[in-house]
């Protein structure tokens, strides 16, 4: 298969020209869809990372001193750039991690959204708020946002380009510089990203790509932030938590996720079915939140499970550099293995396989049919483990509080899904599930999409989230300066500290009345 016109190996050096790496070594990319490869990726080592911070320390310094508005400027030309190369970005997305190219582009829109909402709402979220002090009228507090310094960004395969770029938006707005590790299998089209921003005018030097295995450098990224922000899995999230709690900064570990869909009795299928088709297999299921337990009443269970398996047979999966597949290939033949190995596991053990469940190697190297699984048992892999491919399983309830147990009833916490015609009732459900991201008669867009509203996980799922005034501010330390307009606080030798103690209980009482303080 041939490269999208737009892959030239000029822009392919470019893009790898970025990554801030001396040592010489490199590592392959290959196209998702072939297998062949597509370029060699420079590797950094600690000292790339180092040097890397050195400069994204000194062009921060530049960048926080600029005001808001003009670091404002600068992502209003970037949206308008990525508005019109958006297509670029799928090419390099889709040759990376072999994605279809519905979903690339979509993963563009993401990055747009987003800038755009914190275009509009980061004045009103970053200005100065200031209080009453603690004194009535001769004093005040003020809350003043400050830049933490150069965040520690990492980010995952799946959606290379917007927990990349999505996440850096905050951050570089609210002051910040930026040393990015994508994963290996998916630097360019972050790389692109990367050089929009330039584009646009961002200082020389503010975002640092470095690239590398987690083991040879990812000690390195944490060792120097300020502040790191982490998407990934769960056993990575709790490694990267422990060494920032040594080094006593914040972090955001979004994490990973065994997402529940209820089905209720008076869900409309006409909805529900495509709904569900694209939560579970959009990305060809590699998304956090996606969705792997599907929860059907034992009085529908029959008419769901046809329809759906209709609906799951007629998906079309191909590799082509066009609109016309609904689902692409898995990033590698190690995830496609992944994927393979849980379904075999469940099937020795007794699961039922209703359609899918194979690999097809006339396809691609690491393509895998779209699969839905019944007769799961708790001793098996992808019961309790998130398999993170194109696969759920069709599960039965007898009632509504046994079918919200079952969908608590993991270690995860990312993401819900409740289906139903009673949009009240529907939503008391969805209340009950322990998730941070429910939404009602959709399977996951709904709430990640609100990008006023925060995103994150419960549990095992994540710390922190994404989006918001939070996902904002979480990119800054708030400093209090207080002034007192009237020295009234200290108290003369001769103070008698009886009366002292009366007026004061007086004071505060008549505060609170007051509702002064």
């Amino acid at each position: 298969m041939s490269l999208p016109a737009s892959v030239t190996s000029e822009l392919l050096a470019k893009l790898t020209g970025m990554v801030v790496a001396a040592g010489g070594r490199s590592h392959p990319v290959t196209e998702a869809y072939t297998g062949d490869k597509v370029v060699d990726l420079p590797q950094s080592d600690p000292a790339d990372v180092r040097t890397a911070y050195a400069a994204a320390r000194e062009a921060q310094a530049v960048w926080a001193s600029w005001p808001l508005k003009r670091r404002l400027d600068v992502m209003k030309r970037f949206h308008e750039l990525l508005l019109g190369k958006g297509l670029i970005v799928a090419d390099l997305m889709q040759a990376e991690t072999g994605k279809a190219r519905r979903m690339a582009f979509e993963e563009t829109c993401d990055v747009l959204m987003v800038t755009s909402h914190y275009i509009k709402a980061a004045p009103g979220i970053l200005k100065d708020k200031k209080h009453g002090g603690v004194v009535p009228l001769v004093s005040t507090s003020t809350e003043v946002r400050i830049p933490k310094g150069v965040v520690g960004l990492i980010s995952p395969w799946n959606f290379p380009f917007a927990t990349s770029l999505s996440d850096a938006m905050p951050a570089l707005i609210a002051g910040n510089g930026i040393v990015l590790k994508p994963d290996n299998k998916s630097t360019l089209n972050v790389a692109f990203g990367v050089g929009l921003l330039y584009e646009a005018g961002l200082p020389a030097g503010l975002v640092q790509i470095v690239c590398g295995t987690g083991p040879d450098i990812g000690s390195a990224i944490v060792e120097n932030a300020d502040y790191v922000m982490f998407t990934g899995s769960t056993a990575t999230g709790r490694v990267i938590g422990a060494q920032a709690g040594q080094n006593l900064i914040g972090c955001t570990l979004e994490l990973g996720g065994k997402n529940p869909l209820i089905l209720l009795d008076d869900a409309n299928l006409d909805d529900a079915i495509p709904g569900t088709i694209m939560a579970t297999f959009l990305n060809a299921g590699q998304a956090c939140m996606h969705i792997e337990r599907i929860y059907v009443s034992d009085r529908r269970r029959e008419e769901f499970t046809k329809r759906f398996l209709e609906a799951v047979q007629a998906i079309r999966v191909d590799a082509t550099y066009d609109f016309t597949p609904d689902m692409g290939s898995l990033v590698s033949v190690a995830q496609r293995e992944r994927v393979q190995a849980h379904v075999e596991d469940a099937v020795a053990k007794g699961a039922t396989v209703l359609t899918g469940g194979k690999a097809r190697p006339d396809l691609g190297p690491a393509f895998f049919e779209p699969t839905v699984l019944t007769d799961i048992t708790p001793d098996m892999i992808l019961a309790r483990a998130e398999t993170f491919g194109p696969v759920t399983s069709i599960y039965s309830y007898s009632t509504v509080d046994e079918a919200v147990a079952l969908a608590n009833d993991t270690e995860y916490g990312l993401n819900a899904s409740v289906w139903g015609s009673d949009r009240t009732a529907a939503e008391a459900v969805g209340r009950r599930i322990r998730a941070g991201n429910v939404n009602i008669n959709d399977g996951l867009a709904t709430s990640y999409a609100s990008k006023k509203s925060t995103s994150g996980g419960f549990k095992a799922s994540g710390v922190g989230s994404r989006h918001g005034d939070a996902g904002l501010l979480k990119y800054t330390d708030v400093q209090n300066v207080a002034v007192l307009k009237k020295q009234v606080l200290s108290n003369p030798p001769d103070t008698d500290w009886s009366k002292q103690v009366d007026r004061t209980v007086k004071g505060l009482r008549l505060m609170r009345k007051l509702g002064i303080r």
